[in-house]
Formats: structure tokens, sequence, C-alpha cells
């Protein structure tokens, strides 16, 4: 009797499965919990080493230095000429506060329904990923260029043009950690976004959105002064090093090795 025989007895699945190439099975709601319990992980992990602003401000003028060598530091006169388009802004500070988690989610939930084989592995890939920058924001705590302040030409806008938060509430303050910007989680899901819809999507227009995705993001954390252009390449380094751990580890969704008959043998 082989693993594909249909009189093979089958085990009892609970309900919401999906069962993958190679007789894996992945539930829905597991993964929603899975995702939510990695998620208060990571943001603990991520807020409980915040206060080290001397060491985070050596390292943002240390980085500008290294910009400026390459010829890439833009980013004050990125953020100048922003302000000067209140409506680009404004739609900067929502797209910076909440496409990061509405766009990564709608493409997670895209792909489990669409490509369920090819979920696990980069469902893998994003969580290595964003483990891996826990490793910079704990070692290498950067202060972003909004708080670098008006002496060094940056503005804030999430603060002069409020939306539904800002990172200076009361609030905001507490619980997150304000320097935990290199390397960009952001620009890092931005492209594990375009890398799982490009491939997939059918129409043109759709693969050109989602290939502008990642440079919009880029774009985003630039006029909003919370990002250095380094910081976006740190974020994509990232994914490539997670995607390349993915691959190695991931199982789900792969065809079984086949099972020679010792009778054949």
């Amino acid at each position: 009797m082989t693993a594909n025989d249909d009189s093979a007895p089958r085990l009892r699945r609970l309900p919401g499965a999906r069962v993958l190439t190679g007789g894996r099975v992945i539930y829905w709601w597991l993964e929603i919990v899975a995702v939510l319990t990695y998620y208060v992980v990571y943001s603990t992990v991520r807020n409980a080493d915040a206060a080290h602003p001397g060491r985070a401000r050596e390292h943002a003028l240390e980085l500008i230095g290294w910009q400026r060598t390459l010829g890439i530091y833009h980013e004050q006169a990125i953020n100048h000429w922003a302000l000067n388009i209140e409506p680009l802004v404004i739609g900067a500070n929502y797209f910076y506060g909440s496409l990061h988690f509405v766009v990564t989610i709608g493409v997670a939930v895209f792909l489990f329904r669409k490509f369920p084989d090819d979920y696990p592995r980069w469902r893998n890939t994003l969580a290595i990923a964003t483990a891996i920058a826990l490793i910079g924001f704990r070692f290498w705590p950067l202060m972003p260029p909004r708080l670098l302040g008006h002496h060094y030409g940056f503005v804030d806008t999430l603060d002069k043009y409020p939306t539904f938060w800002s990172f200076n509430s009361g609030a905001m303050k507490k619980i997150s950690n304000q320097f935990a910007a290199m390397p960009s989680v952001h620009c890092c899901w931005a492209l594990w976004c375009a890398s799982v819809l490009v491939p997939r999507v059918k129409s043109v227009w759709a693969k050109v959105l989602a290939a502008l995705y990642p440079a919009m993001t880029v774009t985003v954390i630039v006029v909003t002064a919370n990002h250095y252009f380094l910081d976006a390449v740190g974020g994509f380094l990232i994914l490539g090093i997670g995607y390349v751990a993915a691959r190695l580890v991931t199982r789900a969704g792969r065809p079984s090795r086949p099972t020679v008959d010792p009778a054949l043998t």
C-alpha cells in the first residue's frame, strides 16, 4: 500500500484544514494564533531595550557619514521638499502608519488561499527576517532622522501633521522603541509583499503596482524622516537572508520523497 493509495486510512483533521503537496496540513485559525503570538513576542523583545539615546545618536551620525561618503545622503533635502506639498506628507503619514500592516496581512491571506503550497516557505521567510531585525535593534540602536531635530534640518511629519497616531504621543513613547530603525522592517515587509505578488498576480497593472510598492515604501520612510536610505538596504538584506534560510528549513508544501518498494530492489 502506497502513501497515495485511496484505501489508506486518513487521519482525522480539524475544521479549516488545507492539505499541502506532500501531505502536510495547515489550518487558517492556527496560523492566526501563531502570527499573533509571534508578533506579541517580537514587539516585547523589540521594545524591551529602548533606553540608549546616546549610542543611537552616535550611530545616526556615523551612518550619515557613510551615506555622505557614498553620495546618497539626501534625506534632509527630500524631507524639506515634501513639506511644501501638504497632501503628499499627510498621505505618506497614513501610508507609513497603516499599509505596513494592511498590505502584508492581505498578501499573506492571498498566498494562503490561492497558493497554499508556497505559503509555509514565504511565512517562514518573513518570520526569520523579522527575527533577524531584532539583532540590529538590540546591538545597533539607531536614532531616526526625525529625532535628530531641527539642528540637522529634519521635521517629524507625524508630529507636524498628526494622523491617527504619532510617535510623539505619551503612550507611544512608553511602548515603542524609538531607536529600532536599522534595519527597516517596513522595507523588509514591502519587498516580501512584492516578491510574493509579482510572480503570482495575473494582470500587468497589478504586477507593476506590486513591484513599485517597495520603492514607494522607501520614499515614504524618507519623506516622513523615519529612516535613512541604508536602513532600507538593511531591510532588503535581511529578507534575502530570511528567504535562503526558509528554503533550507521548510518542508511543508514540497512533494514527499517517493518511497521505494523493497520488493522491487
